[in-house]
């Protein structure tokens, strides 16, 4: 299993490639770390949550949800996506 460092320079790497404006899924992190095996990413969701709550406090990524960012990371629900932070 990846370690939160993994998790956390795997995520930044994605939402940096692609750039502004642009996002992620969260199980594109856990896949890049546990193949493509939903055995393999699917321990890593939780985990990667965790990592995206911590660096969007942090001001590094931004948790979006239906296109718009979350009033607060510590308490959303459903599906999310990442990004970097918007200006």
């Amino acid at each position: 299993m990846a370690d939160e460092a993994a998790i956390e320079e795997t995520m930044l790497r994605l939402v940096s490639e692609r750039g502004a404006d642009k996002t992620c899924c969260p199980s594109e992190v856990a896949r890049a770390l546990g193949g493509p095996h939903p055995d393999g990413w699917g321990p890593l969701m939780q985990p990667v949550r965790r990592v995206a709550v911590r660096l969007t406090k942090q001001g590094r990524v931004q948790i979006l949800r239906k296109g718009k960012p979350v009033a607060d990371p510590d308490d959303f629900r459903g599906i999310y996506r990442l990004s970097l932070p918007r200006a």
